[in-house]
């Protein structure tokens, strides 16, 4: 690191420092404003921070542990979380914005009534708000902690205190606004820093450029946009398991069946209905198909670089031969960096670490305040003291990720059995909004399900002797057990009362389609009003989810054939996205001309 990168990163730490500063003259107003905004925020603003966001600083390692292990079209593992993401666009956004709530999961007592609604909102705010919350966070910073130490020779102590503070800083005092026009410079600082990684990789001499890069791969499936169709064992759970069951079945930052999280709270404080919809838009089209190729190319050429375990060790001998997997070579490649660049991409992925530790805070906050502290312990807690136990939970939140991150190593397991437990709940985080059928205790008996079955996985199934099952077929198993359980119990539960359902239909206005029983009862009693009653367009909405589906993979294998230089494949692409670009703008315009 010369003058000049640490020049430029020292001024990003002074920018977020400034734009925090700026933001809390009106944050402090109350919750609304400290973690909406005043709900009166643009679109492109929105959807530019959950694209900063789900950039963490840690995001390019697992991409580039894809392309080692499965070859570009690995990356399906992911990319069809794409299919739930548009789902949010065209038929959740303007649903949660309608609804009015501060936080998802006061929808709880919206959706559902009595104490089973009340416990599933209160335990949801600290399993969610503390407990993933948290761990989310301590995987970040574990990141940022390796990124310091290795680019910027920072030991865990000054990597926590320099950027952690800052961060938590602009966090505890800009609320929500302060977090989105932070978001808004971190993008662009980390997508510059990506780029400029991903040119160096390919400037090197083994390298060759594209063209080199294409060449060395040539006659392998290395490359190839969609795995290999004539093997079972490399299309059932890279393709056909994400695509079939993944997407709508689990859990996935930014991408939560039906909506929800940091999601959510993004499309809660859009100024209306049209910029919720365009920001969660605008966040799919640049998460799936314009981010990814930077990335992706600096994997490749680590392929060529660091073509296996053993030369990345050799390269690294200092390094714990327990941490020398295929993950590390991303912050290998960025070791050939130059002076000016380096501190450039160092400063990327600072503020991407910085970008997604933020919004985390203030999503968990949020929780806190408004599920736990107003709903349970203060319900008349003056804004002010909203506002003070927001900053306040904010700093508690971040000395414990801190913490978690000292003692991560021996968490991973933990970690990882977090992030199955969902498995199977996605289902109804998508019908709850249009099966007037569902209850808590469906929502209830998913947890519980998904829980137990993720513990078998873990703990259970080895120790009965039996032979280990692969991990997307314990996906598709703990998906069919939690699913049919979680029927059961709601066919075998009475269902929501009447006011419940109707004051839940009244206020989101969902399309009628499931909600006939609701509808004619309350017409009868008149508690809905005929002009209430929404036919809904969901035939046309789902057709524009499609459309927008393949859109964005159009655009991303287009820019994919035209880096490979293959433009007899490049051109096409590129014409299927003008034209489905075409359609999808006429069907949004539609779908914003409906009345409901």
């Amino acid at each position: 690191m010369t003058g000049l990168d640490w020049g430029i990163l020292l001024a990003f730490l002074l920018v977020t420092l400034v734009v925090g500063l700026w933001s809390s003259r009106k944050s402090g107003k109350d919750a609304e404003e400290f973690f909406l905004s005043g709900r009166q925020m643009p679109w492109w603003l929105l959807g530019i921070s959950i694209v900063a966001t789900t950039f963490s600083a840690d995001t390019p390692n697992p991409v580039t542990d894809i392309v080692r292990q499965h070859g570009v079209s690995g990356n399906w593992l992911w990319w069809a979380f794409l299919l739930t993401g548009m789902l949010t666009v065209f038929v959740y956004a303007r649903l949660w914005r309608r609804s009015g709530v501060l936080t998802d999961l006061e929808f709880y007592e919206i959706r559902y009534g009595g104490k089973p609604a009340a416990f599933l909102r209160g335990f949801r705010a600290i399993y969610l708000g503390v407990v993933f919350n948290v761990m989310i966070m301590a995987t970040v910073i574990l990141a940022g902690i390796k990124i310091g130490g290795v680019l910027l020779g920072w030991s865990p102590l000054e990597t926590v205190l320099i950027a952690g503070s800052v961060t938590l800083a602009y966090s505890a005092l800009g609320g929500l606004r302060g977090v989105l026009w932070t978001d808004f410079i971190m993008f662009f600082m980390a997508m510059t820093g990506a780029i400029a990684a991903a040119v160096v990789a390919l400037d090197h001499p083994e390298v060759g450029g594209l063209s080199g890069l294409v060449a060395h791969f040539s006659g392998t499936k290395t490359l190839d946009l969609i795995p290999d169709l004539s093997d079972p064992s490399v299309y059932i759970p890279l393709f056909l398991i994400p695509i079939a069951v993944q997407w709508w079945s689990v859990w996935y930052p930014g991408a939560e069946p039906g909506g929800g999280g940091y999601a959510a709270q993004r499309m809660l404080a859009a100024k209306n209905e049209q910029n919720a919809l365009g920001a969660v838009l605008l966040f799919n089209i640049a998460h799936y198909a314009l981010r990814p190729w930077p990335w992706i190319l600096v994997a490749l050429a680590s392929m060529i670089l660091y073509p296996d375990l053993a030369s990345l060790q050799s390269a690294f001998p200092h390094l714990d031969p327990q941490v020398v997997k295929d993950d590390l070579a991303y912050p290998a490649m960025l070791m050939l960096l130059p002076a000016g660049l380096l501190g450039l991409v160092a400063t990327s992925l600072i503020a991407a670490f910085m970008s997604t530790i933020s919004t985390h805070l203030n999503w968990g906050s949020s929780y806190l305040v408004n599920d736990l502290w107003v709903r349970y312990i203060r319900p008349e807690a003056p804004p002010a003291e909203q506002v003070r136990i927001g900053r306040w939970s904010t700093l508690i939140l971040m000395v414990l990720a801190i913490l978690l991150s000292l003692l991560l190593s021996s968490a991973l397991e933990a970690f990882g059995i977090l992030l199955q437990i969902g498995a199977g709940t996605g289902l109804i985080y998508i019908l709850r909004w249009f099966w007037w059928r569902i209850n808590a205790w469906t929502e209830i008996a998913g947890m519980v399900i998904s829980f137990l079955v993720a513990l078998y996985f873990a703990f259970v199934h080895a120790r009965l002797g039996l032979e280990p099952v692969p991990t997307h077929i314990q996906l598709v198993i703990g998906v069919l057990i939690t699913t049919a359980g979680w029927i059961l119990v709601t066919l075998a539960t009475a269902p929501e009362s009447q006011a419940v359902l109707s004051r839940f239909y009244t206020l989101i206005r969902p399309a009628a389609i499931g909600w006939k029983p609701v509808i004619k009862s309350g017409l009868a009693s008149e508690s809905i009003r005929q002009d209430q009653v929404n036919p809904g367009k969901l035939p046309m909405q789902i057709l524009a989810m499609v459309v927008g589906c393949f859109l964005v993979y159009a655009v991303l294998f287009a820019i994919g054939y035209w880096l490979y230089g293959q433009m007899n494949y490049a051109l096409p692409a590129l014409i299927a996205s003008v034209v489905l670009g075409w359609v999808m703008v006429v069907l949004v315009k539609k779908i914003q001309k409906t009345a409901f």
